[in-house]
């Protein structure tokens, strides 16, 4: 099965789940299940497949409870993305072409004559088209870093609608947050590291005061049942419906060199390798990042790390966190991926954002034994974009503002101003997660973090 087409069924199965949530109590679901199948079927056949999720929903949503202004647009949508990809097909086979000049612009002419066509035929194949705010103009690309746990929002197909909708199409590439700061940003519109220190340190590079703050996700630590029983027998982790992660008794363990197959009665996970969380790399990664306020916070008698004094204190302490790790990646996905593929042997504990976890509840992915616990503190990693230009300042006010937009990060497990949307898609999934977030501390201020970092980086060497 191709890649699109492999999303295009994820999105789909995702948007049938969303639907009959929403519909079950005044349709039943097989009266659901035909209008999705009855809309979906208008689109066989066309080759840009990107908006057809969100087109049927819109279908579906009119069709069931009609909202005229949702789907006024609805033709021209449909036209236009068609209209999108012949286009770029047509691109590509012109920059291979090895046809003289002549020829290729009387293949133009002829395939724009097509296009021209395909667009006015669908439009007239839709009920009641409304014209485009702008008729005839294209979508403004906006091209931006961002930290790797954001990349499956940013290509669900309903985000990239309700982008175009905005007359914005984001062109994105992953990064490690701290990464971002380092990467040449001349042509791009925006970056969107995964915390404030790491975009204050982009601010702060290219002396921009703007910033926008659309959602947040606490630090977690995603381990599996037997460990987390193991953990609770040695007092780190506390159960409950929420379990924590006691950071203050982890850091204890860690002094002594402890080892797996030291905890008394460990028959579950008896291994011969030191007790550590799993990070990414702390020279690069801003979860890394995240876990080194935490564990220095704690590690400083519960205050924030400030001063030189209070570094050279918690440096030796928070180091041996990384050292004894060995190979880190350089974002979180690698981390986590690692840990929803290989197991418990290579990642017992794997230092994630909460939404990593929430999202991949929603996709299916996560197995039976499979736990989310909070440090005891947490850190709240408040994901914030950095506009470099005007249409990376149009994407911002967007995802902040936008109720489409915050719905759908919702969904991708970020929380937004609305607890209540968070709350349903971790209610949906049944992910126990914490509704308010009480014990949590904020990070160092920007100095003491990079001195923190740079005494870390030293610690490699």
């Amino acid at each position: 099965m191709a890649v699109d087409t492999v999303r295009e069924e994820q999105a789909m199965r995702r948007l049938t789940d969303s639907l009959v949530e929403n519909y079950t109590e005044t349709h039943s679901t097989e009266q659901i299940h035909s209008a999705i199948g009855s809309a979906r079927h208008r689109f066989d056949g066309r080759p840009v497949r990107e908006f057809v999720p969100i087109l049927v929903e819109r279908i579906v949503r009119r069709e069931l409870d009609p909202e005229p202004d949702v789907v006024a647009t609805e033709g021209v949508a449909i036209a236009s993305a068609q209209a999108e990809g012949a286009r770029l097909d047509l691109a590509a086979r012109l920059r291979q072409s090895p046809l003289n000049s002549k020829r290729s612009l009387a293949l133009l002419g002829g395939a724009l004559a097509v296009v021209a066509l395909l667009v006015i035929v669908l439009v007239a194949r839709q009920p009641d088209p409304a014209p485009t705010a702008n008729p005839g103009s294209g979508l403004t690309v906006v091209r931006g870093v961002v930290g790797s746990e954001k990349m499956a929002f940013f290509e669900d197909p309903r985000v990239v609608a309700a982008l175009a909708e905005h007359g914005l199409k984001a062109e994105v590439e992953p990064a490690g947050s701290r990464q971002i700061a380092s990467i040449d940003l001349a042509n791009h519109s925006f970056a969107f590291p995964s915390s404030a220190p790491a975009a204050e340190r982009i601010q702060r590079a290219r002396n921009i005061a703007t910033k926008y703050t659309p959602f947040a996700s606490p630090m977690a630590i995603a381990t599996f049942r037997p460990i987390a029983d193991l953990l609770t027998t040695a007092g780190v982790v506390r159960p409950g419906p929420v379990p924590t992660f006691d950071v203050a008794r982890y850091l204890d363990l860690v002094s002594r060199n402890t080892e797996w197959a030291h905890l008394p009665g460990n028959t579950a996970y008896p291994v011969r390798k030191n007790i550590l969380v799993s990070t990414t790399d702390p020279r690069t990664s801003n979860s890394a990042a995240m876990y080194l306020a935490i564990a220095g916070f704690v590690a400083n008698d519960n205050a924030i790390v400030q001063g030189a004094e209070a570094e050279q204190r918690v440096l030796p302490i928070v180091s041996r966190l990384f050292t004894g790790q060995g190979y880190a990646e350089n974002s979180s996905a690698g981390p986590f991926q690692e840990y929803l593929t290989a197991g418990m042997g290579p990642t017992p504990l794997v230092m994630i954002y909460e939404a990593q976890f929430v999202e991949s509840a929603a996709q299916g992915q996560l197995k039976p034994d499979m736990v989310l616990t909070y440090p005891s503190p947490t850190v709240l990693s408040t994901h914030t974009l950095v506009p470099l230009d005007a249409s990376g300042d149009r994407l911002g006010r967007s995802l902040s503002t936008d109720p489409e937009l915050q719905r759908l990060a919702a969904q991708h497990g970020f929380r937004t101003g609305d607890a209540a949307q968070f709350a349903q898609v971790s209610a949906q999934y049944k992910v126990p997660v914490p509704a308010d977030l009480i014990d949590v501390v904020d990070p160092p201020a920007f100095e003491t973090m990079e001195h923190l970092l740079d005494g870390v980086t030293h610690s490699y060497n």
